[in-house]
């Protein structure tokens, strides 16, 4: 069970009072404990445990080796370090696309097992039954369209959608399947900005974006993008607020050349 109290715990209710009221919804990735605690003492509203972990935390090039397991144990560990912010499961490949009951059993592992707020999964139309099974079981669920890592593969790599008006018209009628399927908001990743104004303005449910411009009721990034923590590749979408790797490097090595100089631990550090 999540040892957070519900006294000011942020709600799927609370979030969409937020998007009405013209507030924008602020999301991060968190990946245990720490940094979840970070994220929630700065005032964030959600917290994605997102399979961005698989690059930023077990060495993956890309998401789709994560399994159920990595994303549950990553997941309890985020639960137990937040209080205030919606704590949201990202569900691996193939933990939800083989059938909705599947799906449902998976899902509700992450409320019983993890103490998630709720899951996030990728697709539009052809997942609306699937989110439509989770949602009537109790489960809250976060839409997810555009670019989608988890199928990267079948789609050439990373790329910006919706540029084409076929691909517009689709991806609008991902955006409101996803909404009538009962999803509680919707995560635009990668889209022109035009494109996702339209989405905006045409659901009820809150947008967050990434790589989707402006007009999105809510941003969500990596957090160790924002941090400036990995450095292999940084997208045009975000934004280092600090340079946390290189700081970590300087102070690894003079933790090293104090080691080696003999001078630490000195005096303030030893025991008489």
């Amino acid at each position: 069970m999540s040892p957070r109290s519900v006294s000011g715990k942020i709600t799927v209710r609370a979030l969409q009072a937020l998007a009405d009221a013209g507030q924008k919804l602020v999301a991060v990735t968190a990946y245990d404990a720490l940094t979840g605690r970070l994220a929630d003492e700065s005032g964030v509203h959600l917290i994605l445990v997102g399979d961005s972990m698989g690059m930023t935390m077990l060495g993956y090039s890309t998401t789709i080796p994560v399994t159920l397991a990595d994303s549950l144990h990553h997941t309890a560990a985020v639960v137990r370090g937040v209080r205030k912010a919606l704590v949201i499961g990202d569900m691996p490949f193939l933990t939800y696309q083989i059938t909705p009951e599947e799906a449902l059993r998976n899902a509700g592992r992450y409320l019983q097992e993890a103490g998630a707020d709720g899951v996030k999964l990728e697709g539009g139309r052809s997942m609306a039954p699937t989110i439509a099974r989770l949602v009537h079981a109790g489960i809250p669920v976060l839409g997810h369209i555009g670019l989608l890592p988890q199928s990267i593969l079948t789609d050439g790599g990373y790329r910006i959608h919706g540029r084409t008006p076929e691909e517009a018209r689709e991806l609008l009628e991902d955006a409101r399947a996803v909404q009538e399927a009962g999803a509680f908001a919707v995560v635009l990743e990668g889209l022109p900005v035009s494109l996702s104004e339209q989405i905006t303005a045409s659901l009820n449910i809150p947008t967050i974006g990434i790589g989707a411009g402006p007009a999105c009721d809510g941003q969500i990034q990596v957090l160790h993008d924002i941090l400036g923590l990995f450095e292999a590749f940084v997208p045009k979408h975000t934004k280092p607020y600090a340079k946390l790797a290189e700081a970590a490097r300087d102070a690894i090595a003079r933790y090293r050349d104090e080691v080696s100089a003999g001078t630490f631990p000195g005096e303030e550090q030893s025991f008489r």
